[in-house]
């Protein structure tokens, strides 16, 4: 199973589009078993996935199985949850664990426990792990994608310290510079701050045997710049924005996150000129690229939704392929 974190400092990137949109191309077109684990408080991916009636059920059914509910044990001194459940989102074709905006009242939990954990202390090391501990239950998975909020806390912390890997959608604007700067120093921080703590601790056989690790970089998609045609029909991205692109390749070299790609190109790939598609998409609760008629499609829309299924193939083919 692989675990990746779409994971951005900056918002309003189109993260939780795209994120719903390679799930359903791994799982429909790859046939790859996906979970979906809806962890920003927000909750855009659980209400893209799932119609109004589901989502008011996850919150005020207190049958119903939330993110938060997997740590609500852990607040209460009960340890982590003996049972995950999760829902089917039929027409991406993937499972769901839906977020809550009730995540939030966990941030200093794990914030606090944290503070021990860089100590040593097992309690803390303990709630860190917890969504090691989520992925060892979901382990049966090919796939297991986060959508995070764009915070450094510590709710994104815990996450991306039991992910394999981190994906990036960008903007090619100044502010896209600065967001790799942040994320690379706070990885830097915190690994440090974990690797003590383990150094340090007393009983490190209390520790539960749980995978950690260090998140592996695997690329950044843009998004939403805008683009000419050459020659050949191929889209290139105008002047401007190609220099910012530039920048943040040189960002990301210069602050490390280049360790793992192994020569390939930083950028995985580009979404552009979907927006048109995207309410239409969230209102049918489906993939843009299966969108169809009975969806509202209608003219020029139809030539849209064969260029996003071109678009998001290319990008979730390498997507794969920096994750084997």
């Amino acid at each position: 199973m692989k675990s990746v974190a779409f994971f951005n400092n900056k918002g309003g990137v189109g993260k939780t589009t795209l994120l719903c949109n390679v799930a359903a191309f791994i799982a429909r077109n790859y046939g790859k078993k996906v979970c979906v684990v809806d962890a920003d408080p927000q909750c855009n991916a659980t209400q893209y996935f799932f119609d109004d009636e589901s989502v008011h059920s996850f919150y005020t059914n207190p049958g119903e199985f939330t993110v938060y509910k997997m740590l609500e044990p852990l607040s209460l001194g009960e340890g982590y949850s003996d049972q995950i459940l999760v829902r089917k989102a039929p027409r991406f074709e993937v499972d769901v664990l839906p977020g809550d905006p009730r995540l939030a009242l966990t941030e200093d939990l794990l914030a606090n426990d944290w503070g021990s954990a860089k100590a040593g202390d097992v309690r803390g090391i303990r709630t860190s792990l917890a969504f090691s501990e989520l992925l060892k239950q979901l382990s049966s998975y090919d796939y297991v994608l986060f959508d995070v909020s764009p915070s450094l806390g510590a709710i994104n912390r815990s996450i991306m310290l039991s992910a394999d890997y981190f994906i990036s959608p960008v903007s090619l604007d100044i502010f896209s510079l600065k967001a790799f700067e942040n994320i690379a120093s706070w990885i830097e921080g915190w690994w440090k701050e974990w690797e003590n703590g383990l150094k340090t601790t007393r009983r490190p056989e209390l520790i539960p045997n749980l995978a950690y690790s260090r998140p592996e970089f695997i690329g950044y998609v843009t998004q939403s710049y805008l683009a000419k045609r050459d020659r050949e029909g191929q889209r290139r991205a105008v002047q401007a924005y190609e220099n910012i692109r530039q920048k943040i390749d040189q960002v990301i070299i210069d602050n490390g996150l280049a360790t793992h790609l192994n020569g390939r190109a930083f950028e995985i790939g580009t979404v552009p000129n979907l927006f048109s598609l995207v309410p239409m998409s969230q209102s049918s609760h489906a993939p843009i690229f299966s969108l169809t008629a009975g969806d509202g499609v209608v003219g020029a829309h139809f030539s849209k939704v064969k260029e996003a299924q071109d678009i998001f193939g290319k990008v979730t083919a390498e997507f794969l392929e920096r994750t084997q």
